[in-house]
């Protein structure tokens, strides 16, 4: 038959086409993502797991500068009477985008940077590199 359908989907074990393995034997773009799923405590364990693929590493620091921010604020608003309450309303809504938008960008392969962190994660990566 002349008009047979092609298979468009990877051979099995083929993976995602385009990406790159890590040393954790993960396609970077899973990488990417678990380094978000757990915030600043999986951008610490993918930083110290993770040597080799730039792509997760930088991923895992942007989580880690994120999300440890993020945590630190939450605790020092909850102290301010009144108006930490209000800004805690804030945070965590803020806080929930930015993980969901943050793990999309890393599994779809995009090197994502956030206006003042993408920058502060690629300057520590050099210092750790370094």
């Amino acid at each position: 038959m002349e008009n047979e359908s092609k298979n468009t989907m990877p051979p099995s074990g083929g993976g995602t086409p385009g990406m790159k393995k890590s040393s954790t034997g993960l396609e970077e773009n899973v990488g990417g993502l678990l380094a978000y799923l757990l915030g600043f405590i999986s951008g610490v364990v993918f930083l110290l797991i993770e040597k080799e693929n730039s792509f997760i590493r930088f991923h895992a620091m942007q989580s880690t500068i994120v999300f440890g921010g993020l945590f630190v604020l939450s605790l020092v608003v909850n102290f301010i009477p009144i108006i930490g309450i209000l800004i805690s309303l804030i945070i965590a809504p803020v806080s929930l985008i930015l993980w969901i938008i943050l793990m999309v960008k890393a599994y779809r392969g995009e090197r994502y940077h956030l206006m003042v962190t993408g920058k502060m994660a690629e300057e520590q990566l050099k210092k750790m590199n370094a």
